[in-house]
């Protein structure tokens, strides 16, 4: 009878080691599916809700830039 006994207790650790990680193999994958989400919605709209956090990349660095030639 106790030869039975630590098999039964070896299989029901088994099945809950196998359902711990089937949840949270579940929480990377609806996590990941988020992320996804992000940014996919992100960089199709330029200017939507979540749009870019860069502005004005290309252009004038602003104001006439001067060259002073040095003296010394």
């Amino acid at each position: 009878m106790t030869q039975t006994e630590p098999q039964g207790a070896d299989a029901d650790q088994e099945q809950e080691q196998e359902q711990d990680q089937d949840e949270v193999r579940r929480k990377f994958r609806e996590a990941l599916d988020r992320k996804r989400g992000r940014a996919a919605g992100a960089g199709a709209g330029g200017r939507g809700a979540e749009g870019s956090k860069i502005h004005g990349t290309h252009g004038k660095a602003g104001g006439q830039r001067s060259f002073r030639r040095k003296s010394g």
